[in-house]
């Protein structure tokens, strides 16, 4: 657990807001406790019919009230939020930033094993309160989520064997005959939908990897982003790394949220704006190796 309850970064521009924000937030907090103690202590009903008296909590002052704010991640995600499978620590830039913003709200913070795949899930059934896995922004996802401000913005990478015979260049993959695999979810999957005109599409659904799909011969490529190319080129001796043309648009990547309340996606952009505005998240961008690929206005 991270808890840490001092404020770091704050811009000028949104200083009165946050001591005026957080001043306000606790004293909601406590009337909605307060109303749900004093209903169970005047009989007022059970505690489900008294819960509805801190019902209209906002979700920040939940996450306040809760003292925790509860993130998902992808663990697989190298320089985001990965996982080392020896010493199970968690690095990447989306754990610093999280880390730096429970400090800020002064808060505990408690990371949710999720992937793409069960994102709306995870959110829609409250298993977390953000999604802090880089998330891509797309058409399909804006009708179901919310989003923070953009932080990153990725195009995408190939990811083939340097075996004889391999595809070499980008214009080699769509042919028939070939088999490009993607993690199901991801982004890439609606891309390569959209893109691929004769080679096979394959949706790969976990415990299964793309990794295993294209070294054993099952896929020719893999679809990644530029965070998960850095993973191949860093962890493998196998693996070619080959960039999409400039054609192909980059995709923003952002916090999400489950539809509804938006406090505490204002709160999350107004930190955002601040670690822009003040080097943070550059300086976390670089020691993840992201700086390429970091959104700084």
């Amino acid at each position: 657990m991270f808890s840490v309850s001092q404020n770091k970064y704050l811009v000028h521009d949104h200083a009165a807001l946050d001591r005026n924000g957080s001043a306000n937030l606790k004293m909601s907090v406590a009337r909605n406790v307060g109303a749900f103690l004093t209903c169970l202590l005047l009989g007022g009903g059970s505690a489900v019919h008294c819960a509805s008296a801190s019902a209209e909590m906002s979700r920040l002052e939940r996450v306040l009230s809760n003292n925790e704010l509860r993130a998902c991640i992808w663990p697989e995600y190298y320089s985001i939020t990965y996982r080392n499978p020896k010493t199970r620590e968690l690095s990447g830039i989306d754990i610093a930033i999280t880390q730096d913003l429970a400090k800020e709200l002064g808060v505990k913070l408690r990371y949710v094993d999720s992937n793409f795949s069960q994102l709306f899930e995870a959110l829609e059934q409250n298993r977390c309160d953000i999604a802090t896995h880089a998330v891509g922004i797309t058409q399909e996802r804006l009708g179901k989520l919310q989003f923070s401000q953009p932080y990153l913005r990725s195009g995408i990478f190939a990811v083939t064997t340097r075996n004889p015979g391999s595809v070499q260049t980008w214009d080699e993959l769509d042919r028939p005959g070939r088999v490009v695999a993607v993690a199901a979810g991801t982004l890439m999957e609606g891309v390569m939908q959209q893109t691929l005109k004769n080679a096979k599409l394959l949706r790969v659904q976990a415990p299964a990897t793309r990794e295993q799909e294209v070294q054993s011969g099952r896929a020719d490529a893999f679809m990644t982003d530029y965070p998960y190319s850095l993973r191949m080129i860093d962890l493998t001796d196998w693996a070619r790394v080959i960039p999409a043309p400039s054609a192909l648009p980059s995709t923003d990547y952002a916090y999400a949220f489950a539809k509804g309340d938006a406090s505490l996606i204002q709160r999350v952009d107004v930190y955002l704006t601040s670690i822009k505005k003040n080097g943070q998240l550059l300086q976390f961008a670089k020691q993840n190796k992201l700086e390429p690929i970091v959104v700084l206005k």
